[in-house]
């Protein structure tokens, strides 16, 4: 019996992506990673650090592509937004409002706490929880070596806990 496709006269697709040999002008993709090291003064802190996310795309040589700016943090989150002193003062205490740090959270009753603790503990509670509203990373598209932030947007390392040192893992990806 004929297919369908065949009966019909329609042809008959296929995908030729894995057997097509790549054009020689055709640039392979290629990847620049480095760690970012910053270390806040307070809690909460919007530390901008679109400076160095973008001194790290040019060392990369990447013209097009995009970069991926991730926290290796439960309790440091990246986000973009618009560096106004004003409006950092407003996130700050939006935070605070949503997530209180006075709040009631079991992670910090260290009596029947018992996964995950290390001799310098601290309740940071609140910190986890306001995570969850920021996130962890955020892409950003690459032209012309350029990124293609808007005209207000920055990229901030949000520290949520308290003053140590921080790890922004930089991946610029393209060609």
């Amino acid at each position: 019996m004929k297919r369908r496709e065949e009966r019909e006269g329609a042809p008959r697709l296929r995908s030729t992506a894995a057997t097509r040999p790549r054009a020689e002008e055709e640039p392979a993709v290629q990847i620049h990673r480095e760690v970012v090291r910053r270390t806040a003064t307070r809690a909460a802190e919007f530390i901008d650090i679109t400076g160095e996310v973008e001194r790290i795309l040019g060392r990369s040589a990447i013209r097009e592509g995009s970069v991926f700016v991730f926290s290796r943090h439960t309790t440091a989150a990246i986000v973009i937004n618009e560096h106004e002193p004003l409006l950092l003062h407003d996130m700050t205490h939006f935070l605070e409002r949503t997530v209180p740090r006075e709040g009631d959270y079991q992670h910090n009753d260290f009596t029947i706490r018992t996964a995950n603790m290390t001799e310098d503990e601290c309740p940071n509670g609140h910190a986890h929880c306001q995570h969850l509203v920021l996130g962890t990373s955020e892409w950003i598209p690459v032209s012309e070596g350029a990124l293609l932030l808007g005209k207000w947007q920055r990229i901030f390392l949000v520290e949520l806990d308290r003053p140590r040192e921080r790890e922004v893992v930089v991946q610029v990806q393209g060609w």
